[in-house]
Parts: structure tokens; sequence; C-alpha cells
């Protein structure tokens, strides 16, 4: 019994945090998304007709998409646990992904728009909550913009101290928003009960017959409320498939239909609440209050994307699918908290630039959702593709649930591209420049490594090599990386031919990342004692994992192997990249990306005092 009641805690509380994680940009949405349908981008007048139409279309969407689609079926594709594009793609057999290159291409893209969503998401969510103050009073309009920038630049300021211990209060601070948004609506709809009649999909054809291509415009404004099913999939690994779940059904999802619904309500009895439905919904006398709450829960939201963001950072520099760049650990206790102080800037400069430009979240819902919609439909590729090649599925029985999913993607993606002249060409525009920065980066790489290795050959070569010319032998441990956990460094070669000597004691390390979210500690490393003093490291990473190589080395000297961890001397290749008299554009390109990545001594944490640099010029 006392087992069952702690089970039964620990998924509460995981449920819980889950709220302030997982569904905080999903559970702000009511806060624009029926907004952006009667008064946004290419409205439609509000009628009973239309409100009991979209309310449908949300309902349906809801239903369809984030409870049938991401919560049933999709999350059930996990890398060990690890959710989101990255993970399903690296799901894929890698041979078959070798021989598919566009496959690689569309997975990443799909990848670098969930940065065009994490540079809108903070901006529309901080400014439509601030909006609010407008209701309470006209002469604070002038002051909403400045102070969405206010609290944005705050926001990303306090990025580099974590969010470790002000995480803790997001999932009650949620749970109080989603207990507001279900009272707010329920109060509502108890005057006009007629809304629930929007539960019947009729209305939703109803509303497209009647508007014709009208509404398939609306369409995209409807795609706001389920922006956040990507982050319900991609945040998986931190809680669990049934967390999210129990916190889905139990409380988000019908504290936001509850809500939607009480807007709708509100709407049929005084249209010319369609300005501000939400706040509208409010007692005058909690606007005040309701404004502070909303402003959190946007903040937190915010919070959410960011912090997916730096995951994403981080698990593309582990694939190479990214230049190395600086990762801060900002808690102990949890090793997903990090902190990514380029991709932190970027994004703070272009939400703010969004807000001083779009100047209202009506207007930043028309470069709302195109991102995530495309997101969308790659991911139901992929997952097709992982039901074929992993699950074993037929075609027979992949197809028609795919294609049925597909019907709400590229109905939510074809709406969407309406608004490409509203601002929706900003985050794929974003994607697209990230995308090319990965494959760029991804070729450069390879064709680095193809000029590196005339440079190396087998050991035993080299061992013999040194024989002959009879190198002297210094004391002390030299480590050398090494990109390949077979031949022989190409600094190492450099640098016996430079000096003539070597340590006495010489490693030989590499650092392999594996398609996985995290390797297991006993299966990290594999330590290899060879002749004449030569001993092989290779350390294998997860793709959510962050290297550390003076860590490996005291585990090594723990085991036994005396390697003097403390007072070794690393030695690390930096290539100079020679090009053609007139280069092409994509290696001017990766020869500048290559030139201003981290050093490979910060990246994987070793000391300053004991590194060696070895300047080698390499010929693309």
């Amino acid at each position: 019994m006392i087992t069952s009641d702690t089970s039964v805690n620990k998924s509460s509380g995981l449920a819980l945090a889950a709220l302030g994680i997982v569904f905080g940009d999903i559970g702000t949405s009511p806060l624009y998304a029926l907004k952006a349908c009667f008064s946004g981008f290419h409205a439609v007048p509000v009628n009973e007709l239309n409100v009991l139409g979209v309310l449908s279309l949300i309902f349906w969407s809801l239903t369809a998409v984030i409870s049938l689609k991401y919560v049933t079926f999709v999350m059930r594709a996990d890398n060990q646990g690890e959710g989101g594009v990255v993970a399903l793609f690296s799901l894929l057999p890698e041979e078959w992904r070798k021989e598919r290159m566009w496959i690689t291409g569309v997975a990443l893209f799909g990848a670098a728009l969930l940065y065009g969503d994490g540079f809108i998401t903070p901006a529309i969510s901080v400014l439509s909550a601030l909006e609010g103050l407008s209701e309470v009073t006209t002469t604070a309009t002038p002051y909403v913009v400045p102070l969405t920038c206010l609290v944005l630049a705050g926001l990303f300021c306090v990025q580099r101290f974590g969010t470790s211990r002000i995480g803790r209060i997001f999932g009650p601070v949620m749970l109080l928003w989603f207990v507001c948004l279900a009272i707010l609506g329920a109060m509502q709809i108890i005057r006009t009960p007629s809304i629930l009649a929007a539960l019947n999909p009729a209305f939703a054809i109803q509303f497209f017959t009647h508007n014709g291509q009208e509404a398939t415009i609306v369409l995209g404004a409807v795609v706001l409320c389920i922006t956040g099913a990507e982050a319900l999939y991609a945040d998986m690994g931190h809680f669990g498939r049934k967390t999210i779940q129990l916190a889905w059904y139990a409380v988000a999802m019908p504290a936001l239909l509850i809500n939607y619904f009480g807007q709708g309500a509100l709407l049929l009895s005084d249209p010319t609440a369609a300005s501000s439905p939400f706040y509208s919904l409010t007692p005058h006398e909690l606007l005040i209050p309701m404004v502070i709450l909303s402003t959190c829960a946007t903040i937190i939201a915010s919070q959410a994307v960011i912090s997916g963001v730096f995951s994403l950072t981080r698990q593309s520099i582990q694939l190479g699918y990214l230049p190395r760049a600086h990762i801060l650990h900002t808690s102990t206790e949890s090793e997903g908290q990090i902190y990514c102080p380029a991709a932190n800037w970027i994004m703070a400069i272009i939400c703010i630039l969004l807000v001083i430009g779009f100047r209202s979240s009506d207007n930043l819902a028309g470069a709302y959702g195109i991102a995530i919609t495309s997101t969308m439909c790659i991911t139901t590729f992929l997952y097709f593709e992982y039901l074929r090649r992993i699950r074993k599925w037929s075609w027979a029985t992949a197809a028609p649930l795919c294609a049925f999913f597909l019907i709400f993607d590229f109905g939510f993606f074809g709406a969407n591209l309406a608004k490409l002249d509203g601002g929706g060409w900003i985050p794929l525009s974003v994607a697209a420049l990230i995308c090319l920065i990965m494959m760029v980066w991804a070729k450069g790489r390879a064709a680095t490594w193809q000029q590196m290795k005339e440079y190396s050959f087998p050991l035993a070569e080299l061992i013999e090599h040194m024989k002959e010319k009879d190198v002297i032998r210094a004391p002390g441990t030299a480590v050398f990386l090494s990109a390949s956990p077979r031949g022989t460094p190409p600094a190492l070669l450099h640098f016996l031919k430079l000096t003539g000597t070597l340590s006495e004691h010489v490693v030989l390390f590499s650092i392999i990342t594996d398609p996985i979210p995290r390797v297991h500690g006993d299966e990290r490393l594999v330590v290899k004692v060879l002749t004449d003093g030569f001993s092989r490291v290779v350390a294998r990473y997860g793709f959510a994992e962050s290297p550390n190589i003076q860590l490996e080395m005291q585990k090594i000297d723990s085991m036994g192997i005396t390697t003097h961890a403390r007072d070794c001397v690393y030695y690390l290749g930096r290539e100079t990249l020679i090009s053609q008299a007139r280069p092409r554009l994509w290696k001017t390109f990766y020869s500048l990306m290559s030139r201003n990545s981290m050093s490979p001594a910060l990246y994987f944490k070793i000391p300053a005092k004991q590194v060696i640099e070895i300047g080698m010029q390499v010929e693309l």
C-alpha cells in the first residue's frame, strides 16, 4: 500500500511539473487563438454559424491532432524515452538514411522550423498577455509594446542563472492558470449552454460551405490552438508518455476546451467582445490580477520554448550538424538544465524586433503557425517511415493512419500559406537559414575528414616507424584527440614530424555520438591498452549529453590504468582551411563558421593550462 501511494504521489508530482514545462505553449493559446479568428488576419464576421463552426474546428483539432495523433500514437515512437523530430529521425536505420540523403534534409528542416517557432512564441505570448492592460484602461495602450520588450529582455537576461529554482513554481502557477481558464469559461457556458452544440462536427462542415475560401484562411488562425503539439512530443524525455497523458486528459484539455467554449458563448451574446474575447470573460475588478497571471503563464510558456531551443542546439552540435558552441549546465541536479549564450541572445534580439515590428498579437498571429504546421507534416512523414522500418507495419496498415493525420496537417499548412505576406515568411526564412547552416557544416566536416584521412595510417606502422627512427620518449602522458577510433590522429603525426619526440604514455582519445539520447555510465568507456605505451580510449555519448574529457580521464585512472589525468597534456589539432583561388560559396561559408566555432578545449571541458594546439593546413 505504501508503494502504491508513493507511486501515485510521484505521478501526480510529475504531472504537475509537466503542466509548467510541456503545456505552457498550448496552455496560453486561449489568449489569442479565438481572437485571431474574429478580429485578426482575414477574420470572419461574428455570427452564430461562424462561432459554432470555429469552435467545432477547435474541438476536433485538439481531439484529432493532440489527443489522437500525438498523445496516442506519435509519442509511442521514442528513442529511449526521448521524443521530437531529431529523436524520431535518429530512430530510422542509419544505412537507410544514408541511401536517401533527402530524408536528412527534410529532418533538418523540421528541426530548424522549431527555431522559427521558438522566436515567435515568446513574442506573441507575452504581448497578448500584456494587451490585457488596454482592457483595464486605454491609457495603458502606448505602454504595452515597451513593457513587452522589457519583460522579454528580463526573461532572456536571467537564462544564464538557470531555471532550477523558479522551475519548481512553474507547475503550481500553470495549474492555477488552467483552473482559472476552466472557471471563466464555465461561468459563460452556464449562461449560454447552446454553445455546446459546437461539439457536432456538422457545424465545422457548414462553416466551410458557407464561407468558402475565407474559411480556409480562418483555419490558419484555428491552428493557433494546437501550436504546442510538438512540445508534447519533444519534452517527453523529461516526464514520460504516461505522465504527459495524465496531465493532458485530467487538466489541460478540459480547461482549454471549457475556456474556448466560454469565449464562444460570450461572442454569441456580445459580438463586440471579439476584439479581446479572453479578457472580456474576466470580471472587470479581476482584470489586473488576470493580466499578472497571464503574464506569468506566458513567461513560463516562453521558458519552455527557450529551453527546447537550447536542447535542440546541443543535440544538433552532438550529431555534427552545427558548429561547436558554448553550452553551460545551470543545475547540478538535472542534466537537461543547460544554457546556450549564442542561441539565447539571437532569440532575444529577434523576439524584441518582432514585437517592435508587429506591435500587436493580431499582427503577429500572421507570422505564427506556419512553422509548426510544417513541422507537423514532417513529423507525420517520419512517423510513417518509423512504422514501416522499425515497427514493420505494412503499407495497408500504416498508410491509412498517416493519411488521416495528413488531412489535418496539410489542411493547416495550406491555410497558413495565406499568411506568407502577413509575416509567415519570417519563420520559414529563419528555418531555411538554419537548415542551410546545418547542411553546409555537415558537408564541410565530411570533406575535411576525408582530407584528414590522407594524413592517417595504422598505429602499428607508426610504432614500427618510431622504433626505426629511435624517437625520444619524454616522461609524462600525452592525450591526442582523434575523430576516428581507428588509425592514428593527424595531430600526432604532425607533432612527431615537427619535434621528433613523444611522451612516454600516449592516449588516443575518441568521442563517438550514438543516435540515442543517453549512454549508460557502465557503457560509456572502452579502454584498450596497446604496445609501447599507447592506449586507445573511446567514450560514447548520446545526443542529449555533453562530453567531458577530463572527467573521463579521471575515471580511467580509477580503473587502475595510470594516465596522470591531472598532469597530462592534451594535444588538439587546429585545422586552417585553405580553399582554391575562387572557392565555391559553400566552402567560404563553411570556412567562416569553422574559424568562429568554439575551441575544442572549451567545448570538451579541458583545462586551458593543459592544452597544446597543433596547427595544420587542410585544402578543401
